[in-house]
């Protein structure tokens, strides 16, 4: 997986022709198993609007669109809040076939953010106000998703993005939802979907096999990317070993033990039955003498911090509610943000760079880097550029007539109570297509550098981007014998493009 270095973009490599019509493509943002990320300007609007062109590679002729993206693209036109991600369209090439999503485009995301305070920056703590900011935008972004019935299941520093300049300055976005899905009454384990969550932040219940889990897992990754904001270096940094399927990470499990003592009945009721450590795998049972009998985050967080650094008592109480065992007793997020560290000075802000009118602080930017006129090369689809293709004037003015293939019509949930009183939320048939394979190394959604970290699954094992499968209602009609679904079917084909699903 390529990375990009801070505070640049690199020039684009070739740009499918069928982005042309609506997009001025800049240079490459990012590149992972599953394609290319572009940064992009629209074209034909008065004001410039930058955009994030997440383009997925072209699947093999008849397997049609992935699955994962389909997922993606049905939770984030339901979802609507202010520290989510905005998806703006689709594109749909045909020929190739090929897909990409277009969404909002952020300058920064937490990765870079503590790159740049551990590399270059003059003072290598960030600013109490910063990182509280950011915690608790992260988790009211959370509480969203939760309330929602919603699970991540990848977050990490470089999923959490934060927006530069404009009208939402210094706002964190919650990105990439590959892996996300619902989770009510599930007819199946949970762990069927495969291995989910970067193994750095993967929670302990995940590591031992647990069958069944909750939104506890996304709290305890928000935790230790609390940690890594305070430290400026991963929290449980383990060694990862390939294995399909498997979720179980020894090394993973000693860090965490290290850290916060051996586990035990009082401190995680009922975890001697999950099945990693019932079948004492690896030996993670007998390794007991290694790790201190009581938890030692207080003092550990203190040793990684950099000289002159200052962590308030009620940070590490909050941290420690995070990092809880037991995930029937770990804090959620909508009681996180209750909680008291953030009712103390600093307060908390919708903006993490600024303070009072005052820049705490100031990080660079990608776009000086890039002549915004770089020409890019153009790839056209087999057979050229379909005449009857909409322009993006044409979208603009009558999405509807661009979208010729069958969706679920969705409404944001922006607020708490729709007019019928449930959920907007697609059902899980539509959400979550069974079976789905997941490569591994995927690049953040859209901004940043995609880091050299663990990926969040081995190869192939859990819902993701790698694998392309059919999908009804997506390039290939959904069969039903009918003649009239087998006219809709062959009308949706002659179709190049569409702007929203």
């Amino acid at each position: 997986m390529q990375q990009t270095s801070p505070g640049s973009i690199q020039p684009a490599p070739a740009v499918p022709a069928y982005l042309q019509p609506f997009y001025e493509v800049l240079g490459k943002i990012g590149e992972g198993t599953y394609g290319v990320v572009f940064l992009a300007r629209v074209r034909g609007e008065k004001e410039p609007r930058m955009l994030a062109i997440k383009t997925f590679k072209p699947g093999k002729e008849g397997e049609g669109v992935s699955p994962t993206a389909v997922r993606e693209i049905m939770l984030l036109k339901a979802l609507c809040h202010e520290h989510v991600v905005r998806l703006d369209s689709v594109r749909l090439c045909r020929t190739d076939p090929s897909l990409s999503l277009a969404f909002d485009y952020a300058e920064h995301d937490l990765y870079e953010l503590v790159r740049h305070h551990r590399e270059k920056a003059r003072s290598r703590n960030m600013e109490p106000y910063a990182v509280k900011s950011l915690l608790w935008q992260l988790l009211k972004g959370l509480a969203y998703l939760h309330r929602h019935a919603v699970m991540h299941r990848d977050l990490k520093p470089s999923n959490v993005l934060v927006m530069g300049d404009g009208p939402e300055h210094g706002r964190v976005k919650i990105a990439d939802f590959g892996l996300a899905r619902t989770w009510r009454a599930p007819l199946r384990p949970l762990s069927d979907n495969g291995v989910v969550v970067t193994i750095w932040y993967r929670a302990p219940e995940l590591l031992l096999g647990a069958q069944h889990y909750t939104a506890a897992v996304d709290v305890w990754a928000a935790g230790c990317i609390f940690a890594e904001l305070l430290t400026l270096r991963p929290l449980f940094p383990g060694n990862e070993v390939k294995a399909p399927s498997n979720a179980f990470q020894a090394d993973q499990l000693d860090k965490i033990f290290t850290v916060l003592g051996h586990p035990s009945n009082s401190l995680w009721a009922g975890f001697e039955s999950l099945h990693y450590w019932r079948d004492n795998t690896d030996n993670i049972r007998t390794r007991r003498s290694h790790h201190p009998p009581a938890p030692t985050l207080d003092s550990f967080i203190t040793q990684q911090m950099y000289p002159g650094a200052r962590v308030a008592s009620s940070a590490m109480q909050l941290l420690a509610r995070m990092l809880d065992y037991d995930p029937t007793t770990r804090v959620t997020a909508e009681e996180a943000l209750n909680d008291a560290f953030f009712l103390e000075e600093p307060l908390p802000g919708p903006d993490a760079f600024v303070s009072n009118g005052r820049a705490v602080a100031e990080y660079p930017s990608r776009l000086k880097y890039k002549a915004a006129s770089t020409p890019v090369p153009i790839h056209p689809p087999e057979g050229g550029l379909d005449p009857s293709a909409p322009s993006a004037q044409q979208l603009q003015q009558n999405p509807a007539a661009a979208m010729q293939l069958p969706t679920q019509s969705t409404r944001p949930l922006g607020k708490e109570k729709q007019a019928s009183g449930r959920s907007a939320l697609p059902s899980r048939s539509q959400v979550a297509p069974p079976r789905v394979g997941r490569s591994s190394g995927h690049a953040p959604q859209h901004v940043g550098s995609a880091q050299e970290r663990p990926s969040s699954g081995p190869k192939g094992t859990a819902p993701g981007r790698g694998q392309q499968l059919s999908h009804p209602g997506l390039l290939q009609g959904k069969k039903s014998g009918g003649r009239g679904d087998q006219a809709n079917s062959r009308k949706r084909k002659e179709n190049t493009s569409f702007g929203f699903l």
